[in-house]
Order: structure tokens, then C-alpha cells, then sequence
């Protein structure tokens, strides 16, 4: 896994978790990784990954079984597709909107063909 200085590496590994959660690489009510296995598979300190998983315990995106492991939660695709979308609306479609009216773009670039 490559990682970038923009953002904490903790939430790095939470935004692949997620995106592998989106994609259907892990499907609802799977196993993840050990918090050992994950660190070592992607290269980085299992408190780094322990980290992570504590976070998307907090936002209900897995859970943990005591002796067992984590799990994806019945209902993290929704919980994490509802999360991005209002981060895209909030962030993202604000800051493309500038773009367009800086360049004297409008919605006809977007039509289909």
C-alpha cells in the first residue's frame, strides 16, 4: 500500500477498507484481517492498524466478536456510501463548481454523447 503525507496513514487504511467494503471485496458479515495480519501484509505497525479498526468501530463500519475478530458490519455499504456522499457534496462538488465558473465551464460538458 502506498501512502501520502496529506492524510494520517491510520485513515489511509480506513478509506481502503472502505473502498474494498464499496467494490464488494468484502461483503457484509466477512472476516477482515487480524489487526497482526493486516500490518504485516500491508507493511505498516499493528497499533497503526489497530488504530483504524478502533475508528471504523466507532462509525459502525465493523465490529468485533471477542476472540474471534473483526467483522463488516450487515450494513456498512450503506453507512459508508451515505458518509461519502455528503463529504463529495460538502467538499468536492463546492470546489468543481469554483473550477467551472473560474473557466467559464457549464453543466453542457457533462452531456452525454
Amino acid at each position: 500500500m502506498d501512502f501520502h503525507a496529506e492524510k494520517p496513514i491510520y485513515l489511509q487504511i480506513a478509506d481502503a477498507l472502505c473502498e474494498d467494503i464499496l467494490c464488494g471485496k468484502l461483503q457484509a458479515e466477512a472476516r477482515i484481517p487480524s489487526v497482526r495480519e493486516y500490518g504485516a501484509d500491508i507493511g505498516v505497525n499493528p497499533n497503526t492498524v489497530m488504530r483504524t479498526y478502533e475508528k471504523l468501530t466507532a462509525d459502525e463500519i465493523i465490529y468485533n466478536k471477542r476472540g474471534i475478530g473483526y467483522f463488516v458490519s450487515a450494513d456498512a455499504r450503506e453507512k459508508i456510501m451515505e458518509a461519502q456522499r455528503a463529504e463529495f457534496l460538502s467538499k468536492d462538488v463546492p470546489a468543481i463548481l469554483r473550477k467551472m465558473k473560474l473557466l467559464g465551464l457549464d453543466a453542457k460538458v457533462f452531456k452525454e454523447e
